[in-house]
């Protein structure tokens, strides 16, 4: 009786929020007595009734789940005993036990997972540290869109470590199998808990994208990320509020650094499956360095092949689209598409940008030769 009353005891803190035990160990402890109990009655049953080692089992467990289909039974004192101490007063008391003990054990775990608290101890995942401080939710769920419409991440498992969501994430994140981890992204003891070793791939967002201070978190979770790969990181992606961090962050193991543009997502999602796009792509933001130029000019039934040689032949720049009548924006078209269109969007270099009559020279006049390059 004094092992079920210490058993008993976890068992009413178990059913509070604020489980302290093992509840894996306790559930294996209460097992085993109960194996303990039923073994201990199969012999008594063997030796006290004379009953095969089969029949002794069928015996046991039917009494043990209170079945009792009555087929065998105890006839002796002696196995009457046995039954009484091993089976009513203690097995049926620990197979209770048992079941309570896995129901709760069930619903921490679930609770857990729920809140953050559990080790999914992943491999092969894309590993998110950190969260918008605005509207995380919404930013997530178009970064999910945008990764599972790629062929490499399409079914990769996402776990974001973050302590943006202390309820447990949205259920429109738990639905498309995302999980989270909660703790704050510069504790050892959390980072090593969602193994970045082992992850396929990073993505260290900016803590505040509107602060210079998010760039120290974002190093400082680089450095500790090399630390636990042991220099050997997976392809991991930082964001950086200043220019300045880029360097740095590159140097503590990031493979790729961008600025954090929460309106877009897809620029991370670049970064991954093209190095180096995020680059292009950012300067498609800023206006200086090479940026897009439109320009006014009539054309009718041209070949997209010819008019982008010749703006390239000529160093104008590189042709990107073209604007219909009805402003429609057609980008990148096959080689031998032709068209019709009222202006034209070319990428230009800061240093030499063409004036609209140069570049409809350039495409109605004669193809320009090949400039001979400086040996």
């Amino acid at each position: 009786m004094l092992i079920l009353k210490a058993l008993r005891r976890p068992s009413r803190r178990a059913m509070t929020r604020h489980i302290q035990v093992d509840m894996g160990a306790r559930l294996r402890r209460v097992l085993g007595w109960l194996l303990l109990l039923s073994g201990l009655h199969v012999v008594a049953m063997t030796g006290f009734e004379s009953l095969g080692v089969g029949d002794a089992v069928w015996l046991t467990l039917t009494t043990l789940t209170t079945v009792g289909y009555g087929d065998f039974s105890a006839t002796t004192a002696m196995g009457r005993l046995a039954t009484t101490g091993f089976l009513y007063l203690a097995g049926i008391t620990l197979m209770a036990q048992l079941a309570s003990d896995y129901i709760d054990y069930r619903l921490k775990r679930k609770d857990d997972m729920i809140q953050g608290r559990w080790r999914w101890q992943m491999q092969d995942h894309l590993l998110i540290i950190n969260s918008p401080n605005r509207n995380p939710d919404v930013y997530f769920r178009r970064l999910l869109d945008q990764l599972k419409a790629t062929r490499e991440f399409a079914d990769t498992p996402v776990q974001i470590l973050t302590d943006g969501f202390p309820d447990g994430l949205p259920a429109g994140l738990r639905e498309q199998g995302v999980v989270h981890h909660h703790g704050d992204a510069t504790d050892p003891e959390a980072l090593a808990a969602v193994t970045p070793a082992l992850a396929r791939a990073i993505i260290v967002l900016a803590a505040d994208e509107d602060s210079r201070t998010s760039d120290s978190v974002t190093l400082d979770v680089l450095m500790q990320i090399d630390r636990q790969c042991d220099g050997r990181q997976p392809l991991t992606v930082a964001e950086c509020v200043t220019t300045d961090n880029r360097e740095r962050a590159e140097r503590l193991g990031a493979s790729s650094t961008l600025r954090p543009i929460r309106a877009y997502p897809e620029m991370l999602v670049r970064a991954l499956v093209a190095r180096g796009s995020e680059k292009v792509l950012e300067n498609l933001f800023t206006h200086h360095d090479d940026h897009p130029v439109r320009y006014e000019v009539t054309l009718e039934n041209v070949v997209w092949a010819d008019v982008a040689c010749r703006l390239l032949v000529a160093g104008m720049g590189t042709l990107m689209a073209y604007i219909t009548e009805d402003e429609e924006v057609v980008c990148h078209p096959a080689h031998d598409h032709r068209f019709s269109a009222r202006a034209l969007i070319v990428m230009v270099r800061e240093e030499a940008i063409p004036d609209p009559a140069q570049v409809d020279d350039c495409i109605r006049g004669p193809m320009p030769d090949l400039p001979v390059s400086a040996s």
